[in-house]
């Protein structure tokens, strides 16, 4: 996680999630109803029995559905979030679908996203009007004619820049708002695409400058090529000074309050109050700049790189931004270089769906109110209520005996844990798309209006206190997160479902699906950078030297042990940028499984099902959940960028460190996953 994400309250803890003992009795099946997957919550035919689970317990799980599933042309990856994320795209086409056929009145939600939707649907308008859309932008690129302008373009909401700003809550006091500032501009996918040697990363740098003299032969630019080269290497000037995805996530080094008149100290080589103008930032002093030596060099080159080869990059940008609003040639360009050569996808998902994901990115809570009330029944709200409440019980405990904190440090985790705010299903208030205007057939102009109506939200956030009952991500999207500035939690209606969450599955399968995902989220409050912000969000040390001395050994030994996996040849998952979302897996499992302890302390022993026991069901049903295939280039992709380890270590390199994990399957010293007891790590 980069302190962008934890600032833009965007910690999404990607494909991942216990209840009082009076509660506890409400988690068992309901048995005259039949659970989703197999006969109890699992699909058994999707393991492979010849693979011994201590040697990949992955494979042990899963094998059998890896060896024969194939990922499907238009995925970079597939697996049980992506079958949920399907089924939820096809729930909100029926309800676009049926808006859309409405007679609808101007104005109305219904309007809006029947319109959104129809015009983007409508390939033959966008193609019709060719390039047309494009030249009231090109015309103001064009009349640049001084580095007082080109800085005034730069910090206009519809232009790439080395530089990007957002609102987000203060973290030295998370109850107002603050403008953090962050590096940007590149058009790969980060710095390493245009620094590391390999031949693959030498093959999509040649990949890239061929694309953008396609896209910019497209807009109807000459001299394509030779502009191609030129834009490629400013690009490589701004990745030489960004900073990595390892310092990014490092608190201390990416939290840096400073005023306005420091910034033009910081950077002098920019006319900042020309830049904040254009986008309403004139007024604001205070800010967070994560990447301070980013923002004195990036400045340096806005000043001293030629104004033509700067407005060339204004211009490739965005075509390359706005493709999706162009005739289908950009978009087909777009997707032949960042989905099918970035990440080995062979075609585009349908345009239905493209559709869909774009109205849940935009108009998402326009529909997420008739969502709910066709997929979401109140009694799973009820009793994520309880499982939440179980799940924090069991972290309470475990947080009150654990023999390596200090009292002083453990009477504010414990206060910590106390103030935890869970969001279950959909928010209280809703936004408000009065001013948003949608016109039907203006495909470019409803995006840049979308851009304009998100960031008037933005801006009026400065104007009072941070709102609590926002969320950021519309109740159909399959995802959970935790969010250190508000100290909240937050479980959309989308994850609530098999496999993660079924009414009527086995209680160890309920307890190590959606078990371990709310563990996890809990977990981010106190894994290696969610530590550092209190109970009211602010970032303060609260912890005294011998107890974070006993942290960071632990976590230090986790870092070593996920360097150690290779999905790829030649290329290890990074244990330092993944050690937030490692630390949340096993916290997540190892909090959840003392959950199920206590749902068997009250219910007895669990039956043998198929074979097997309450425990080696628990296990597989968080092995379960990340049962999923991913392309190469892809992966590759992931193990630079992505703060989450690829889906076999979320299994293997969590249950390694289990002791309840060795005993379910009678995992010893000659199985290939086995770790003596004083190797495995367990911090909560």
């Amino acid at each position: 996680m980069t302190l962008k994400q934890f600032f833009a309250a965007n910690l999404l803890a990607l494909a991942i999630v216990g209840c009082s003992q009076q509660s506890q009795h409400k988690m068992e099946a309901d048995h005259t109803a039949q659970a989703q997957y197999g006969n109890w919550g699992i699909d058994l035919s999707g393991m492979d029995l010849s693979v011994a689970p201590g040697d990949d317990f992955h494979r042990y799980a899963s094998g059998s559905w890896l060896n024969n599933y194939e990922i499907p042309a238009d995925r970079a990856r597939y697996g049980v979030f992506d079958i949920l994320n399907q089924k939820s795209d096809e729930q909100v086409k029926a309800i676009i679908q049926e808006l859309g056929d409405s007679d609808a009145k101007a104005g109305t939600l219904a309007q809006k996203v029947g319109d959104f939707y129809a015009t983007w649907m409508d390939t033959d308008t966008t193609d019709q009007l060719g390039l047309t859309t494009l030249k009231p932008h090109f015309d103001k690129i064009t009349a640049i004619s001084s580095r007082a302008d080109l800085i005034n373009m730069l910090g206009s909401l519809h232009s790439a820049a080395p530089f990007g700003f957002g609102i987000i809550p203060d973290p030295a006091d998370s109850s107002q708002y603050i403008v953090i500032g962050y590096q940007a501009g590149l058009g790969l996918p980060n710095r390493d695409y245009y620094l590391k040697q390999e031949q693959r990363f030498a093959d999509y740098r040649s990949a890239y400058i061929a694309y953008i003299t396609q896209m910019q032969a497209l807009a109807g630019i000459d001299n394509a090529e030779q502009k191609a080269k030129a834009i490629f290497a400013l690009e490589k000037q701004l990745a030489e000074v960004q900073w990595s995805e390892e310092d990014n996530r490092e608190l201390e080094k990416i939290y840096n309050p400073m005023s306005k008149q420091q910034l033009m100290e910081l950077a002098p080589a920019m006319d900042w109050n020309a830049f904040f103008q254009p986008s309403g930032l004139g007024a604001v002093d205070n800010l967070v700049i994560m990447q301070p030596s980013t923002f004195t060099a990036s400045a340096e080159l806005v000043n001293s790189v030629d104004l033509e080869l700067w407005k060339d990059y204004l211009r490739f940008h965005f075509v390359n931004n706005h493709a999706w609003e162009l005739p289908q040639a950009f978009e087909v360009a777009r997707f032949d270089f960042y989905d099918k050569t970035l990440k080995g996808i062979e075609q585009q998902k349908p345009r239905w769906q493209r559709g869909a994901d774009l109205i849940n990115s935009s108009l998402g809570e326009a529909v997420g109110k008739i969502y709910l009330k066709r997929h979401f029944p109140p009694i799973a709200k009820t009793k994520m209520d309880e499982l939440v409440e179980n799940l924090r019980e069991v972290l309470q405990e475990r947080l009150a005996n654990n023999d390596w904190m200090d009292a002083p440090t453990k009477k504010q985790a414990l206060l910590k844990l106390s103030t935890f705010e869970p969001r279950i299903g959909y928010p209280t208030k809703w936004t408000d798309y009065s001013t948003l205007e949608i016109v039907k057939g203006d495909r470019m102009g409803n995006a840049l209006r979308m851009t304009e109506f998100e960031w008037a939200l933005d801006l009026k956030r400065l104007e009072g206190p941070v709102d609590r009952d926002e969320w950021h991500w519309p109740p159909q999207v399959v995802n959970a997160s935790y969010n250190p500035l508000l100290n909240q939690l937050t479980f959309p209606a989308g994850i609530l479902q098999a496999p993660f969450f079924d009414l009527n599955a086995d209680p160890a399968v309920n307890y190590g699906a959606i078990g371990g995902v709310i563990g996890h989220e809990m977990g981010h409050g106190f894994d290696d950078q969610g530590r550092k912000f209190d109970e009211r969000g602010r970032i303060r040390d609260w912890w005294t030297e011998e107890s974070a001395s006993h942290f960071k050994k632990e976590a230090d030994k986790l870092v070593a042990q996920y360097n150690q996996y290779s999905p790829i040849e030649g290329m290890n998952v990074n244990g330092t940028l993944t050690l937030g979302e490692n630390i949340g897996d096993l916290g997540g499992v190892e909090i959840a499984y003392a959950a199920f302890q206590r749902y068997k302390a009250e219910h007895g022993e669990p039956p043998v099902l198929d074979g097997l026991t309450g425990d080696q069901r628990f296990f597989l049903s968080w092995a379960h959940v990340w049962r999923a295939k991913a392309r190469e280039e892809a992966l590759s992709q992931q193990l630079l960028t992505d703060p989450h380890s690829p889906a076999q270590y979320r299994v293997n390199g969590v249950v390694r460190n289990i002791d309840a994990w060795y005993q379910a399957f009678n995992v010893g010293p000659d199985n290939a996953l086995y770790l003596p007891p004083e190797e495995r790590v367990s911090i909560w």
